[in-house]
């Protein structure tokens, strides 16, 4: 590999890292009286790992909460350095998380940023963001970026209407506006399949696989090749499982073709329980 590809991969698999371990790397509590998802991701690239992602979702009847965990390892980590946490918290509204706070704390080869952001019904109301200066070229968040929103963990929990099968093909059909502290884009999602899926630990059964296309908007360099190179691609795909109780999905795997191999993001442990005094078996510990 030439050394111009070498930079073009690195520099995409930092990116990479940051978009998607801000989709889903969580760890916490035990729910009382509601639902709880344990898993554990690998992130590889052409079947080679560089990092893993810790999730943990506790759904109540009145609240949710998700924390996170994730960091760069394996053979290909030497593509991407990094780690990061995540809290997200919010209310329960009809079955649909509403979020109220986030924070989070990404270190990679830029360095250390931090974020502390609280949201009301979809309008960021206080942020407080800690990281090294910007780019010159960088597309300024607006006020208007900072409303109908949420952040990126809230996100991915996707809420179905009661009696409708979370699975449908018009849980995949929206547009989630996402805003993490410091960068504001769309993920378009529309239906592709209905799958079937066996995870090493805990979940075996159908899945909904949605086609996913980036929109930046505000927060990224403007003459950034790789955001034009991930934006408006139309061969990534989101796979998501149900959280039994709870008329919710939630990723399951994520699929991206690159310019050095497909990217995947796959849960090899992805157990549901929703027993107050049954909590699942704690996710498995990062690796170094």
């Amino acid at each position: 590999m030439n050394t111009h590809v070498q930079g073009r991969g690195r520099a995409l698999a930092r990116l990479l890292f940051r978009l998607f371990a801000a989709l889903g790397c969580c760890a916490g509590g035990v729910a009382h009286g509601g639902t709880t998802l344990v898993a554990h991701y690998g992130i590889s690239m052409i079947d080679v790992p560089f990092g893993q992602i810790v999730w943990t979702v506790d759904i109540g009847e009145r609240s949710y909460r998700a924390s996170a965990r994730g960091k760069a390892s394996g053979p290909l980590s030497v593509l991407v350095k990094g780690d990061g946490s995540v809290v997200a918290r919010g209310a329960m509204d009809h079955g649909r998380p509403i979020p109220e706070t986030y924070t989070s704390s990404i270190t990679d080869d830029d360095g250390l940023a931090s974020v502390g952001m609280t949201l009301d019904h979809g309008t960021v109301d206080a942020l407080q963001v800690t990281a090294p200066p910007p780019p010159d070229d960088l597309m300024l968040v607006r006020e208007a970026d900072r409303h109908g929103v949420s952040d990126p963990l809230s996100a991915m929990l996707i809420a179905a209407p009661p009696g409708q099968d979370v699975l449908a093909p018009q849980s995949c059909n929206r547009v989630l506006a996402i805003f993490d502290g410091q960068r504001r884009y769309d993920l378009v999602l529309s239906y592709l399949r209905r799958d079937r899926l066996t995870v090493k630990r805990g979940y075996v059964g159908p899945v909904l696989v949605c086609r996913l296309t980036l929109q930046p908007i505000s927060g990224y360099r403007a003459k950034s090749l790789l955001i034009k190179y991930v934006a408006g691609r139309k061969d990534m795909e989101l796979w998501f499982a149900p959280l039994g109780g709870a008329q919710i999905m939630a990723p399951v795997r994520i699929l991206m073709p690159t310019i050095i191999g497909t990217l995947e993001i796959a849960a090899d442990q992805f157990d549901v329980t929703s027993t107050p005094d049954a909590p699942a078996e704690p996710p498995k510990e990062l690796k170094p």
